[in-house]
């Protein structure tokens, strides 16, 4: 009966292992099956967390589209050019700046191409005069397209500054120089100003400009409200465009900076005559020179010599006349040589820091 029990358990026994072999329970495939699982399964879960990630790195970064404005300085004041740049769309040659006040539109100037190095935020600018007859307060500055279509609208502040006045009497040669009609002078006129509301490409400089003499001495300034006396007794009104500096005669005069040599020869307003093309729209004029030492066309350096002073024109003693233009209006020499007129590093600041409109 013993050994009966003893087979029976035995035979019990070896069904419930090939039952559970049947199963699946202990065979390699098995556990390599339930390996792959476990290991499957932080897979799995990293796959779901890393698209949220990605979405949360992207919401991080700052997208900055759209265009970006800048205005250097904010609160220029009469005779003093603003550089305007734009970044993010338009095109160079269809966008124009326009400085607009209670007088009304007063300066424009178009937008040129700024060279940006690989990787920079590309950008154009325009350098828009501030006339010297421009009423200190608030301004503002329309961005337009060529169809004068508003893309942006910047504000500024022309601060106040006053100017000096003088007389000045002129004799009977010099009188009839500014009142006798010439068709010659006319031509020169329409030449000259031809020339100054030109706005080309080339951009020859982006640093400061240096004094065309070494001499301080000055016997007008910028902006000065000139009373001309005639010979005959009567008065005329005009603003001096620029600065006088009292040399003698044969002072060697230089470059105030880079630059393409558009005029050089005689005029019968201001004698000797030398402009140089600094960038679009922007020129230096050099007047009353003695000697010309340079031909139109030259491309120069600043500090190359372009000639001697004197008093050639309408003049009343040696000296020379040394003007900047910008888009056709005058602007003070003493703004360009106190900074930068295009200074990148400042720009990119500004355009980086500013908001998106």
């Amino acid at each position: 009966m013993k050994n009966k029990n003893q087979r029976a358990i035995k035979i019990f026994l070896s069904l419930l292992i090939l039952l559970f072999f049947i199963s699946g329970g202990c065979s390699p495939s098995s556990a390599a099956a339930r390996q792959e699982r476990v290991q499957q399964e932080p897979q799995e879960r990293q796959e779901q967390v890393q698209p949220e990630q990605q979405e949360q790195v992207k919401q991080e970064q700052p997208q900055q589209t759209g265009p970006r404005f800048a205005v250097i300085p904010e609160n220029p004041r009469p005779g003093e050019p603003v550089t305007i740049a734009f970044a993010g769309g338009g095109r160079a040659g269809n966008v124009k700046a326009v400085l607009v006040n209670g007088q009304g539109r007063i300066a424009r100037s178009d937008f040129f191409d700024f060279p940006s190095d690989e990787g920079e935020l590309a950008f154009m600018t325009a350098i828009l005069p501030v006339p010297s007859t421009a009423r200190p307060g608030p301004a503002s500055v329309r961005i337009e397209n060529a169809s004068s279509v508003l893309i942006a609208e910047l504000s500024l502040t022309i601060m106040d500054r006053k100017f000096v006045s003088e007389e000045i009497e002129l004799n009977q040669t010099n009188t009839d120089i500014r009142t006798v009609p010439d068709p010659q002078k006319t031509a020169e006129a329409n030449q000259l100003w031809a020339i100054l509301n030109s706005t080309g490409t080339d951009i020859y400089v982006q640093d400061a400009f240096t004094p065309p003499v070494t001499s301080t001495r000055r016997t007008s300034f910028f902006g000065d409200r000139r009373v001309y006396k005639y010979s005959t007794g009567k008065t005329d009104t005009a603003i001096h465009a620029g600065i006088d500096y009292g040399v003698p005669k044969g002072t060697p005069v230089t470059a105030c900076a880079d630059g393409k040599v558009v005029l050089a020869r005689f005029r019968i307003s201001t004698g000797n005559s030398v402009i140089i093309e600094h960038l679009p729209g922007v020129y230096s004029i050099y007047y009353h020179m003695d000697k010309i030492e340079v031909n139109e066309g030259d491309l120069i350096e600043s500090g190359a010599l372009l000639g001697q002073s004197g008093a050639t024109g309408l003049a009343t003693g040696p000296h020379l006349h040394w003007e900047i233009r910008v888009s056709g209006e005058n602007t003070d020499p003493d703004a360009l040589v106190g900074r930068p007129i295009l200074d990148k590093d400042a720009i990119l600041a500004k355009l980086n820091q500013v908001s998106i409109f």
